[in-house]
C-alpha cells in the first residue's frame, strides 16, 4: 500500500477499461448507489461539439447523475494530462464539498495515471518543434511513428501509430532531453499514490468486446455520426485538430471530405476501434493496483463502491 494512503472511505472509485466495455453503465449504477457524481476520464469528451463519436453521456444520463470534465474546451484549445489533472482535482474538491462521492469513469489511461500518481518531470511544449513535426508527417505519413520506434521503442509499443498527439509529445521530450520518454517515466517510479483510488478494470472476452464494438459503431452511424462530422467541418473545425483525429471521427471525416467511400466505413471504424481497445487494455494491465472485474458479473457491478 502506498505511503501516506488515506483511509478507504476517502478513496475515489475509478471505473476504467477499453472502449465498449460497459464503463458508463457501471459508473452510472455506482454513482446512483453511493450518491456520487461522475468525472469523465476521456480525452475526446472534453471537447464541445463532439458527442456521437465519443459516446458522450446523453442529456438524460447527465440529468440522472451530474458529470464533470465534459464539454470544457473548444477544438482549438490546448488540453493535456496536466490540464486534466488540474480540472479533475477541482472537480473532486467541489463534489466532496457538497457531500457527494467522486466516481471517475473513462478509458484514457494517461489521464488516470497522471491524476493518481502525478506527472513525469518533462519539458514544456515547443510549438515551433510541433509545427515542424506535423509538416514532416504531412509530407511523409507514418514518418513520425517510425522515428518514435527508433528513439523510444518502449513508448512506440504502447502508442497507436496514428495517435499524433502522443507521438509528437514523445519526440518532443526526446528532442529536448536526449532521453526517451519511457526512461523519464521509469525514473519517476510512480510509487506514491497522490489521489487514493480503487481502480476497477472491466474485463470482457475478446470476441465479446469486438461484438460490442461492432454494435456501438452501428449505433453511432445510425445516430448521425456523419452528419455530426459534416456539421463540425462546416463550422470551421479543421480535420487535423485533435478531436477530429480520434478514432471514429477520423474515418468519418475522410468520408465526408470525399477521400474514402461510405461503403466500408463501419468496417474501418470497427478495425480502428479494435486496435485502440487492445492498446487500452494493454495500458491498464500494466498499471499498478488495479482490480479486474468481469463486466458480465452483474452482482459485483451493482455493488461497486470506493
Amino acid at each position: 500500500m502506498a505511503e501516506g494512503r488515506e483511509k478507504t472511505e476517502n478513496r475515489i472509485l475509478a471505473v476504467v477499461g477499453p472502449t465498449a466495455s460497459g464503463k458508463t453503465g457501471a459508473a452510472m449504477h455506482a454513482a446512483l448507489r453511493v450518491g456520487g457524481e461522475i468525472i469523465s476520464c476521456d480525452s475526446v469528451q472534453v471537447y464541445r461539439g463532439f458527442a456521437i463519436g465519443c459516446a458522450k453521456p446523453t442529456a438524460l444520463e447527465q440529468r440522472q447523475v451530474p458529470h464533470h470534465l465534459i464539454d470544457v474546451v473548444g477544438f482549438d484549445e490546448p488540453f493535456d494530462a496536466q490540464r486534466f489533472r488540474e480540472l479533475a482535482h477541482a472537480a473532486i474538491d467541489d463534489i466532496r464539498r457538497r457531500g457527494k462521492t467522486p466516481v471517475l469513469c473513462g478509458g484514457t489511461g494517461l489521464y488516470l495515471r497522471t491524476l493518481r500518481w502525478g506527472l513525469v518531470d518533462a519539458p514544456p511544449a515547443n510549438e515551433e518543434l510541433r509545427r515542424r513535426l506535423m509538416a514532416q508527417e504531412s509530407e511523409t505519413p507514418g514518418a513520425l511513428y517510425q522515428r518514435l520506434r527508433e528513439v523510444d521503442w518502449v513508448t512506440a509499443q504502447s502508442t497507436e501509430p496514428r495517435n499524433l498527439v502522443h507521438i509528437i509529445r514523445a519526440l518532443e521530450i526526446h528532442a529536448h532531453t536526449g532521453e526517451p520518454a519511457s526512461i523519464l517515466r521509469s525514473r519517476h517510479g510512480f510509487a506514491r499514490e497522490l489521489v487514493p483510488m480503487r481502480v476497477v478494470l472491466l474485463h470482457r472476452a475478446s470476441n465479446i468486446l469486438r461484438q460490442r464494438i461492432v454494435r456501438r459503431t452501428e449505433q453511432m452511424l445510425a445516430q448521425g455520426l456523419l452528419d455530426e462530422v459534416s456539421g463540425l467541418l462546416k463550422q470551421g473545425v479543421p480535420v487535423d485538430c485533435r478531436p477530429m483525429q480520434s478514432v471514429g471521427y477520423r474515418e468519418a471525416a475522410s468520408v465526408v471530405l470525399g477521400n474514402e467511400p461510405v461503403i466500408g466505413l463501419a468496417e474501418r471504424i470497427v478495425h480502428s476501434t479494435w486496435v485502440y481497445a487492445r492498446r487500452q487494455r494493454t495500458w491498464f494491465r500494466r498499471e499498478r493496483d488495479v482490480e479486474y472485474i468481469d463486466a458480465d458479473d452483474e452482482q459485483t457491478l451493482i455493488n461497486l463502491q470506493p
